[in-house]
């Protein structure tokens, strides 16, 4: 199935680079560029999860030096900040280390701006956080999209966060304790809100097919985004590794997981094994689906399609060569 392109809002890294990492250089942005492009992905968002401030400080500036390298223009779009204003709460929480996570603070969120030169274009909240809706209001007077995950929040929660500019929801249905309760929680939040376009990952593991129909048939193909919440060790082979901060495994399946809490940690997938999983299902008509890999995430970040970098004949013959059984 052809689309105008994969459009990736959510990349943590690939085949070993972590932009979270602390021995990151501009050297392995470029690398994984240039290899997430040879696997099918137009383009895409850095994502740094929840980090120190001196990890910040280090690493933002070498993603907006890379940005502007001829190699990753129309390429690299831009970071996406997974934090650090997500819930501290076990589950919500997900693979973030707790000691960097804090409450919204706006001063805080200028410095990582000027940090990253000015290149953040999303930034995930959790809502339901005091100082939210002031940090939600200020990112989205200055472009910078808003979305919530990692997070508690409610029907009220949302509403608030919205009216303060908020557009969508951080892979629902992922980033939760295990156990919540049935009626009061952020899914049936998330799905009730008309308002808000859902990011989900379709990876085979993240999200079983009936949340993932439940998802697009409420939300409508019109608001959904597929993202690969790729990981470093997306492309990688099984084993135990260490990343972004603990212990984890990744399965012959797929599945990457932390052994010690149980929880997911990331993907191991790309947005082409994604797209692929989304295909055979048969939920959406191949236009709604290209619109939600293309249309729809370039929509949420504000930028047009013709500042794509489309693929060269080279990438489009090699882009299955890359990807993971």
């Amino acid at each position: 199935m052809k689309t105008s392109g994969l459009i990736d809002l959510q990349v943590n890294g690939y085949r070993g680079v972590d932009f979270s990492g602390p021995n990151l250089d501009e050297a392995d942005v470029m690398r994984a560029c240039r290899e997430l492009r040879r696997a099918g992905t137009t383009a895409f968002l850095p994502t740094l999860i929840t980090s120190s401030p001196d990890l910040y400080q280090r690493n933002l500036p070498i993603l907006a030096r890379a940005i502007e390298r001829p190699q990753c223009r129309g390429k690299v779009l831009g970071v996406h900040l997974e934090g650090p204003f997500i819930s501290p709460r076990d589950g919500a929480r997900g693979a973030h280390d707790r000691q960097w996570v804090r409450p919204p603070d706006l001063d805080y969120l200028k410095r990582l701006i000027d940090w990253a030169n000015g290149t953040v274009k999303l930034i995930t909240i959790a809502a339901e956080l005091p100082g939210a809706e002031k940090l939600a209001r200020w990112a989205t007077d200055h472009g910078i999209a808003v979305s919530l995950g990692h997070q508690m929040a409610d029907d009220e929660d949302l509403a608030r966060l919205v009216a303060a500019g908020a557009r969508s929801l951080t892979h629902l249905g992922n980033g939760l304790p295990a156990s919540i309760d049935r009626h009061v929680n952020p899914i049936w939040a998330g799905l009730g809100n008309d308002d808000l376009t859902a990011l989900i990952i379709p990876d085979g593991h993240h999200l079983p097919p009936s949340l993932l129909k439940a998802i697009i048939r409420t939300k409508s193909p019109q608001r959904c985004i597929s993202v690969s919440d790729a990981s470093p060790l997306a492309g990688m082979p099984p084993g135990p590794y260490d990343s972004m901060g603990a212990a984890v495994e990744l399965e012959e399946s797929g599945r990457i997981y932390n052994p010690a809490t149980g929880y997911m940690a990331g993907s191991s997938a790309t947005l082409r094994t994604c797209f692929d999983h989304l295909a055979s299902l048969d939920l959406v008509s191949s236009e709604e689906l290209a619109a939600m890999v293309f249309d729809n995430p370039l929509k949420l970040i504000g930028v047009h399609p013709d500042e794509i970098a489309a693929l060269s004949d080279d990438e489009e013959t090699n882009d299955k060569s890359e990807e993971k059984p």
